[in-house]
């Protein structure tokens, strides 16, 4: 009990003293440190529930070897007969590694990915999973990032404006078609666009160009903003009401607050309290906010790349799961959830530096 005491305090002293010497560094580091136990603990209960999933990867490819065997016509009866076997089966687990427990494996990719830097190779396609998400991660990453930029904008115009018009007509007009997008199904949504792409024939019903960069940069940008156009507008219609309703309610709350009644009796003019005062008190919920808007857009975005045949990270992942490819889910998940969890770090650590009480633990 002595020795564990002891040891405790050996490890929270420099860091009571690291605290005390840097209260914005400490704070980074917690964050930085807690995201790392995160990604792990995630990490080994994604390999438990692919463990628990029926099936592997190895009973994958033998229903399709049987699938393509039975359309090959007549023979295929003997073509099963000539099957692997359970030996075979068994060697081919262990040579992909699915023999060991879920634990095992997971330290071993864990060990591979920190020490070699090797993400692994998909059991699909055999292809470096690495390659595989450095082609996908890019779409994904500009369009929610497109997404992201607009509603931010619109969000605190639309919000800095209508909490000038509280109460009025159009005040409770845009509220309401804040509410009704935010509770709108985003997959419902996002088909009813799809359907009236197919019907109208005025935007594709995918949502990529079918030639590469390369071929003509110029062309592929503007069709790019062609085929993205009813993606990235199911997108801003669901997240702007959540985001511009958050706004316009906090600079309702600032508006009411002692300081606006002071600087208001000093002359100062209603614009400059708008912008200068009770605006800049508004980012402090926004940063917070807009961690969790950024998880939503990827969550959101693998229906989207789905529904539209975007070759984004998201669809990469659905095809991952349906084909049970170990590494390729895994590292998949990992990273969107590293994107998530820093976008997290970073909204809190530019929360502490905009807010002192933050980062020295004060309410």
């Amino acid at each position: 009990m002595d020795f564990v005491k002891n040891l405790c305090a050996t490890i929270v002293s420099p860091w009571r003293k690291f605290q005390g010497k840097s209260p914005l560094g400490s704070f980074i580091t917690a964050r930085v440190v807690t995201m790392i136990v995160i990604l792990f603990v995630l990490g080994w209960a994604l390999f438990a529930l692919m463990a628990l999933a029926p099936g592997d990867i190895v009973d994958q490819m033998m229903t399709q070897q049987l699938m393509s065997q039975t359309a090959n016509g007549p023979q295929s009866g003997a073509a099963r007969d000539k099957g692997m076997t359970e030996e075979q089966l068994a060697n081919m687990r262990a040579e992909l590694g699915l023999d060991k427990p879920f634990t095992v494996q997971y330290f071993k990719w864990l060990s591979r990915v920190v020490v070699h830097h090797d993400l692994g190779i998909s059991l699909i396609s055999r292809a470096p999973v690495s390659f595989l998400i450095r082609t996908r991660v890019v779409n994904s990453l500009v369009l929610n990032l497109i997404s992201l930029v607009f509603i931010t904008i619109f969000s605190f115009l639309l919000g800095v404006y209508f909490s000038s018009k509280a109460g009025t007509k159009i005040d409770v007009a845009a509220t309401f078609f804040a509410l009704f997008f935010h509770a709108f199904p985003g997959i419902l949504l996002l088909i009813l666009l799809q359907l009236f792409a197919s019907v109208s024939g005025l935007f594709p019903v995918t949502a990529y160009p079918d030639f590469p960069f390369s071929a003509s940069p110029a062309r592929f940008s503007f069709s790019y903003l062609y085929h993205v156009f009813l993606p990235l507008l199911a997108s801003f219609l669901g997240g702007i009401g959540s985001t511009m309703r958050m706004i316009r309610s906090t600079m309702l709350d600032q508006m009411g607050l002692p300081y606006i009644t002071a600087l208001r009796a000093r002359g100062i003019s209603e614009r400059r309290v708008y912008l200068n005062h009770a605006f800049r008190n508004t980012l402090n919920p926004y940063i917070t906010g807009s961690a969790n808007l950024l998880a939503s857009l990827f969550s959101g975005s693998l229906v989207l790349e789905i529904i539209f045949s975007y070759p984004g990270i998201g669809r990469l992942m659905y095809e991952a799961v349906m084909q049970q490819d170990v590494n390729l889910v895994l590292a998949n998940t990992m990273f969107i959830s590293a994107l998530v969890l820093a976008g997290m770090v970073i909204s809190d650590i530019l929360l502490a530096v905009v807010d002192p009480r933050i980062r020295y633990g004060k309410n």
